[in-house]
């Protein structure tokens, strides 16, 4: 299981306790060009599943997001041989990881918008029908999906979980300590109430589903560039030590690390022209 907590959070409309003081409440954003997205791949494919630093999280984000399609995609494609459509599910969406803050893309977007995913192409014959399937077919095409989706991820879900278990031991390093006790002034100074970094977070939940329509873009930037100023003194002390600790985490799994190294990216091409999925990673 991945320890990082991944920041969720509510994008909806009306003025309310812990939006931010700075701006009016008609005040127009300055205009920003959406996210966008990117197709490049690291140097190092564990950059992907081992990510130590807030830009390295995009191509998380991306290869989260590509699993999830490969799944949907063979369990579309599972229900079209069967005879039936699959219920509409959620678009999937690049979710941000708490412990490794993306300060440049939260400071530029905000919380509640990222790169919009982009849809697959249709498999050859998908069903179009509508027609629904017995609960019990559905179940079978999803778990159909399911271990489409587990041939890429068994290959380093394993090592990503052991690497965000040991990204969350940082909070007790002394020096984090020290840079996290400064957030609750910082916060304070841009308007915003908040004993720590949790309490930003609920903050932000409160403001961007109080905020009136009009006003929901300024108060998310507003807050993403709190977030951002905020965390840079505790970033310039975590990212240097994260890197240290992925310099060993490396060296201790070098035997694993390399084996996903030299398969994940052909792995992820042949899913990808198996189920019409390209991977696609958000990008400021």
């Amino acid at each position: 299981m991945v320890a990082a907590t991944a920041i969720t959070l509510l994008s909806a409309c009306s003025a309310g306790p812990g939006q931010p003081e700075a701006g009016g409440p008609s005040s127009a954003p300055a205009p920003v060009a959406p996210a966008r997205l990117t197709h490049a791949l690291p140097d190092d494919p564990a950059r992907m599943f081992l990510p130590a630093t807030g830009a390295e999280t995009r191509w998380t984000q991306g290869l989260d997001v590509f699993a999830r399609q490969v799944s949907h995609a063979a369990a579309s494609v599972c229900a079209r041989e069967r005879g039936f459509g699959l219920p509409e599910q959620p678009r999937p969406a690049y979710i941000r990881f708490s412990e490794l803050p993306d300060l440049d893309f939260l400071a530029r977007h905000g919380f509640a918008r990222s790169a919009e995913v982009p849809v697959p192409t249709v498999a050859p014959g998908a069903d179009r029908s509508g027609r629904p399937g017995s609960p019990a077919a559905v179940r079978g095409c999803h778990a159909v999906g399911k271990a489409a989706a587990d041939t890429l991820r068994d290959a380093y879900a394993p090592l990503q979980g052991r690497w965000f278990r040991e990204l969350a031991a940082l909070r007790r390093a002394p020096a984090v300590a020290r840079a996290l006790s400064a957030l609750p002034d910082c916060f304070a100074e841009h308007g915003v109430r908040a004993r720590d970094e949790d309490g930003f977070f609920a903050a932000v939940d409160t403001a961007l589903s109080s905020a009136a329509s009009a006003d929901l873009l300024r108060v998310d930037r507003e807050l993403g560039r709190t977030y951002a100023a905020c965390m840079r003194p505790v970033e310039a002390v975590r990212e240097p030590a994260r890197l240290r600790l992925r310099s060993r985490f490396l060296v201790d799994h070098a035997d694993e690390i390399g084996e996903v190294r030299r398969t994940l990216v052909p792995s992820l091409r042949r899913a990808a022209d198996k189920h019409g999925v390209r991977l696609a990673f958000p990008a400021p």
